[in-house]
């Protein structure tokens, strides 16, 4: 029953009931470091749970008060039934010269009601304020009757401090002052001649009710003072332990979130060595594949080209439709596959960047004279010629912007002029921002995470390699690519260059 043994066990009790109440803690304030008090007021919430340990504790603390005072009514009837016994034994009782009954039936009939009264509070209701409170007033009672049983001996009278003493285990004031206005009114009523005509309590005129009242009232109140530094002390306790309560409830949230957000980096990161690896397969295939079919494709093109020459010097040769589109979807479908092979060995063979100043108004006159023309959509060279020239790979700079412009272009529905335009400034944090803008059908929204992807394409006759090449290139400069798209509303690509000086001529790598 000591303070420290409190305390661990408060702990330990808070402990084994967090489990259920996790979500009452959400919006707790914050926990103050170890060693300073915390000043800041309770909230609702705070203070609910302060109040429930402190319930839960009292009401274990009291339950097994209940049972130690099970045991210490039984032993006192047990105590009284001998001392009765002695008595008798010792001095043969005479009604005539004692009137009232013989010690032995006072300590069967009274006693028993004081002990089987609230052993069987204790039994069936334990820790209940009805139950504590009556053995407040038994313990008492039997303070009163052992004193008469003992013949007013000067040594029982302490029993009623020492009942004080144990009633405070119950760590409830009410109980000592029942305890305390009991033993006064007991005194009181035995001073009155009950249940021994013209006795004292004490058998002593030196204790009267005055002199009893007050040491009675003395005990008392230095018990309640320490029954209420112990409550402080245990909500302080209780305090405490909610407020790590939270702390822990807090931090497990947070690793719950740091494994949930481990837990996508890594699929991500799986994911992307996933695709690397099928980037690095597909591009060992490409490469081989490429190079094996660039010779039989040029020798193709070149047979078929020497037929359509020799079937022009053919009077009438040509004069069937069939045979001349035949011809043409020869030629056309052999220029599809050397454009193919062409772009995927570019693909797969990263070549370092070579240098040098470029003006982007100038590049971008060219790329317009390059893409051909659409009918109902125009492109407009909206860079300003006075730009500072950013230091690019020339060449590889002017195929990003052929594959943004003429994508753009194609991307306008059919039967609806569009416009596209090129802009480009110089940035903040990156040199060069580079936009090529249409109002065309836009990209959905599921496509818009793939159009990056080798050979993920939507054109009938794409190759899927455009874009990714355009991007794998700006990566090359050490810059990034952008996009912003609406399906009917349009998109822009950006494309942002840092700024980079270099000597011509000078390869720099990626």
């Amino acid at each position: 029953m000591s303070n420290k043994h409190e305390v661990g066990a408060l702990a330990g009790r808070a402990l084994v009931s967090h489990a259920g109440t996790r979500d009452a803690f959400r919006s707790l304030p914050p926990v103050t470091e170890p060693g300073r008090q915390e000043s800041r007021p309770l909230d609702a919430a705070l203070e609910s749970r302060v109040r429930w340990l402190l319930s839960e504790y009292l009401g274990a603390v009291r339950r097994r008060a209940d049972g130690l005072c099970i045991w210490l009514m039984v032993g006192q009837w047990v105590f009284a039934l001998a001392l009765a016994a002695v008595v008798t034994s010792a001095h043969p009782w005479d009604w005539r010269m004692h009137p009232g009954p013989e010690p032995l039936w006072v300590a069967l009939l009274l006693g028993g009601p004081l002990c089987i009264i609230p052993v069987t509070l204790a039994l069936l209701r334990p820790g209940a304020v009805v139950t504590r409170q009556v053995m407040a007033v038994t313990q008492v009672l039997w303070s009163v009757l052992l004193v008469h049983l003992s013949g007013a001996r000067l040594e029982t009278h302490f029993h009623v401090f020492g009942s004080l003493a144990l009633l405070s285990f119950y760590r409830d004031s009410r109980v000592l002052l029942t305890a305390g206005v009991t033993a006064v009114l007991a005194h009181v009523l035995r001073g009155m001649g009950w249940p021994a005509p013209g006795a004292t309590f004490s058998g002593a005129p030196a204790w009267s009710v005055l002199e009893l009242a007050f040491w009675v009232g003395l005990v008392d109140g230095v018990l309640v003072l320490a029954c209420r530094g112990v409550a402080r002390e245990m909500r302080s306790v209780a305090e405490r332990q909610v407020r790590l309560e939270r702390a822990y409830e807090r931090e497990k949230l947070e690793r719950e979130r740091t494994t949930e957000r481990s837990g996508r980096e890594l699929a991500d990161t799986q994911e992307v060595m996933a695709r690397m690896e099928k980037l690095a397969a597909v591009g060992q295939l490409t490469a081989t594949v490429s190079h094996e079919l660039r010779n039989p494709l040029a020798a193709a093109r070149t047979a078929n080209a020497a037929v359509v020459r020799r079937l022009r010097n053919v009077e009438g040769a040509l004069d069937d439709p069939r045979l001349r589109r035949f011809l043409d979807i020869v030629e056309r479908e052999l220029g599809v596959c050397a454009s193919l092979t062409s772009e995927m060995l570019e693909f797969v063979r990263e070549r370092p960047l070579v240098l040098q100043p470029c003006s982007l108004h100038g590049l971008m006159e060219e790329v317009i004279d390059v893409v051909p023309a659409r009918d109902g959509v125009s492109v407009v060279n909206r860079v300003p010629a006075a730009l500072e020239p950013p230091w690019v790979d020339r060449e590889m700079l002017r195929k990003v912007l052929i594959n943004l412009v003429q994508n753009a272009m194609e991307a306008m529905p059919l039967g609806r002029g569009g416009l596209v335009e090129v802009t480009a400034e110089e940035g903040v944090g990156r040199a060069f921002q580079i936009r090529v803008t249409d109002n065309g059908g836009g990209i959905p929204a599921g496509v818009l995470d793939h159009i990056f992807d080798p050979l993920f394409t939507t054109k009938e006759h794409g190759t899927g390699l455009g874009l990714t090449v355009v991007s794998s290139t700006v990566r090359q400069h050490g810059g990034t690519l952008r996009v912003e798209s609406r399906e009917g509303e349009g998109s822009v690509f950006t494309i942002s260059l840092p700024r980079v000086r270099a000597v011509a001529g000078v390869a720099c790598p990626s």
